[in-house]
């Protein structure tokens, strides 16, 4: 990538991380509200459809479309060039291959939000979605992705705990404080969706069942005995995960400059 290129990317690139967060917040929003009988969980692309319904909707759909785009782009490149110095050990290698995946699902998002402000009705998103739909529910693909989110919900529990995040931030200590909760909150809240998800993408290559999505994660937590209070606290954690994106947007350490493209 060009210096030039480089200089705009950055910006763009931390547009993504703020539009990771506002899909969150909505999520953790509605989630908060199912759990107390106002409302019902969303998926991302629920998610999606309430805030393009807004007055705003058609400014707020082409910062998601930048945002989406360039997040996924920066993805592959940290999957590709390994800016995050997670190296070619088997942990660095599915860190990687994670970063990958992220990167398609957000440039999917981006298509899917692009067809909903062009009128579509997610028409050509829809194709998409109902190819991938039908590549997951391959039992054996299942099982593999129910092998990665796991591996995902596992390490972002670990970062939090560990405080692994602090590595890719750059800000001062004073600053960390407020962060550091946030951070912690917000990625066991993500670590624990990807978990269920995992279970429920398992417990499909067995014996099949109803495709797997965040929403029915969240539908999971729900039914679970104390599932109200559950859903509260994952619904809030999900608010705090969208808040710890909001800091990455103006903190996190874009090293595209270390990119080899």
């Amino acid at each position: 990538m060009a210096g030039k290129m480089k200089r705009w990317f950055r910006p763009l690139a931390r547009i993504g991380y703020a539009a990771r967060g506002l899909i969150y917040a909505v999520i953790g929003f509605f989630a908060a509200l199912a759990a107390i009988g106002t409302g019902e969980a969303l998926g991302s692309q629920d998610a999606l459809l309430v805030l393009l319904s807004s007055k705003a909707g058609t400014a707020i759909a082409y910062v998601l479309i930048v945002g989406f785009g360039f997040y996924a782009l920066w993805r592959l490149i940290q999957a590709w060039s390994d800016v995050d110095r997670h190296g070619k050990e088997a942990q660095g290698i599915a860190i990687r291959l994670g970063l990958a995946v992220s990167g398609v699902i957000y440039a999917a998002l981006a298509s899917y939000t692009w067809s909903l402000a062009r009128g579509g009705g997610g028409g050509g998103s829809g194709d998409w979605a109902n190819m991938l739909a039908g590549f997951v529910g391959a039992r054996w693909v299942a099982a593999g992705l129910a092998l990665a989110l796991a591996g995902a919900g596992l390490a972002h529990i670990v970062k939090a705990v560990r405080e692994r995040y602090t590595r890719y931030i750059d800000t001062d200590q004073s600053k960390m404080k407020i962060i550091h909760p946030v951070a912690k909150t917000g990625l066991i809240a993500r670590g624990v969706v990807f978990l269920v998800l995992a279970f429920l993408l398992a417990t499909r290559s067995v014996r099949g069942g109803e495709q797997a999505s965040s929403k029915a994660a969240l539908e999971f937590i729900q039914s679970l005995p104390l599932g109200w209070l559950l859903l509260t606290l994952m619904g809030l954690g999900l608010i705090a995960f969208a808040l710890y994106s909001f800091a990455e947007a103006v903190y996190r350490r874009i090293n595209v400059e270390d990119a080899r493209l």
